[in-house]
């Protein structure tokens, strides 16, 4: 039982939905890995949505409403964390849900289609013989896609991606979106738009995104994403981290000790 005063509170209760589809079966050990790598670059960032994380987000959601066949890739990690915006996103852009993994199973795909149809999701794409189109230059279990989601899309939201997979994608021609903490990856350096940010902010900023620019005219949607940069955002989100850290060490209180003390 967390605390309800615990300081780490909502970070626990992320934790604790990962360890819950960890013992569920839906989300891989090496998931809780990925998140722990994620919080910490969250950290970096204040665990907030930065100006410009959004700009990314409001980005992302512009070519996704631009898009003829946009799709949603859901992992474990993204199933167990925010199952219910993720189908909320894709209804109001008009996007395939589609399940894709690493660690593939065929428990594993039907528990996270099982968990995304639960939240209201109408179709999930990607199970089973569902996922008989393979993308080229891959070789990982995650280059098995389905014939009529991401093998065929133009844009794919990929929340929480590998770097080779969207690189994979790219040289298809896609537009990749990708929420990723680590502005330096190669994920975030290989994507169309880059999203700075924890998935259970991104998202449900981009349902409220899409909401907002779901009824705007597709030459201010073509606006937005012409106006993005991504290296351009990136460097900005690196130089945000560089002064925040710079701040912290100018103001941060250093303990002192007795010159003979043994750190080891």
């Amino acid at each position: 039982m967390i605390p309800i005063n615990h300081p780490r509170r909502e970070s626990l209760l992320i934790r604790e939905r990962l360890v819950d589809g960890v013992r569920e079966g839906y989300v891989a050990l090496q998931g809780l890995i990925a998140h722990g790598r994620g919080e910490c670059f969250d950290y970096l960032i204040g665990e907030t949505t930065i100006n410009e994380a959004l700009n990314a987000e409001r980005a992302a959601v512009a070519a996704l409403l631009l898009a003829r066949n946009p799709v949603i890739s859901v992992n474990g990690n993204t199933a167990a964390l925010v199952p219910r915006d993720i189908v909320e996103l894709a209804e109001l852009v008009g996007a395939k849900v589609e399940v894709n993994l690493f660690y593939r199973t065929r428990e594993r795909e039907e528990l996270i289609a099982r968990i995304l149809r639960e939240n209201g999701a109408r179709e999930v794409l990607g199970v089973g013989d569902d996922a008989s189109c393979v993308i080229p230059e891959l070789f990982s279990e995650r280059r098995r896609v389905s014939c009529r989601g991401i093998y065929v899309a133009d844009t794919i939201l990929v929340p929480l991606e590998d770097g080779d997979r969207t690189e994979a994608l790219r040289k298809m021609g896609k537009t990749v979106i990708a929420i990723d903490l680590n502005p330096l990856s190669r994920t975030a350096r290989a994507a169309s738009i880059t999203i700075v940010d924890n998935v259970v902010r991104a998202v449900p900023n981009m349902v409220r995104i899409a909401r907002e620019l779901k009824a705007k005219p597709r030459e201010e949607l073509e606006g937005i994403v012409r106006d993005f940069n991504n290296d351009e955002n990136l460097r900005k989100v690196l130089m945000y981290i560089s002064r925040r850290l710079a701040e912290l060490a100018q103001n941060h209180i250093v303990l002192e000790f007795p010159k003979d003390a043994n750190y080891l």
